[in-house]
């Protein structure tokens, strides 16, 4: 006699302390910043391959801090998003329809340029993360308002530092 194959228990369901509803909504705004994120890391990498002129090397390694920084930052958000129990997006499909960070031109600029379009894709990228805060904090979602100040502290720190090659 055949034996049935064992079923696989079901997962219980997520009892963390903040509602489905919030969960839900907590997961949208952070596909957004990880839309954000991950097309201002392709941006970024575009740049340090593409740059050209005299600040060549000062712009190549700052670049390089930067989208590695990027990059370190996208499994923590798509990580949260998979805590609150919704599937993280991983598409360049997906990224296109979330991200608020416009691609990047497909004809390199100037270094100067590059400069000016980081500094709106990092302010862009503090906005959707700073637009979540609220939303978080309500729901006493803690591990993302946490990991919303860290992505905040760095955006705005890059932006004002991207700015400032920018100023007489």
């Amino acid at each position: 006699m055949a034996r049935s194959p064992a079923k696989t228990p079901a997962a219980p369901a997520i009892n963390i302390g903040i509602g489905e509803k919030d969960r839900a909504a907590i997961s949208k705004g952070l596909s957004q910043l990880l839309a954000d994120t991950y097309t201002l890391y392709l941006t970024t990498h575009n740049f340090h391959w593409n740059v050209t002129g005299p600040m060549f090397n000062t712009l190549h390694a700052m670049f390089m801090t930067q989208y590695t920084e990027l990059w370190g930052a996208v499994d923590p958000i798509a990580e949260r998003i998979r805590s609150l129990g919704h599937p993280a997006p991983g598409s360049y499909a997906q990224f296109g329809k979330l991200a608020s960070v416009p691609d990047a031109p497909t004809t390199p600029p100037k270094a100067l340029e590059m400069v000016r379009i980081l500094v709106q894709g990092h302010e862009a990228v503090a906005r959707t993360a700073r637009g979540l805060f609220p939303l978080a904090d309500k729901a006493g979602d803690e591990p993302t308002a946490d990991l919303l100040t860290q992505r905040l502290t760095v955006h705005e720190q890059t932006a004002w530092m991207l700015r400032s090659l920018l100023e007489d």
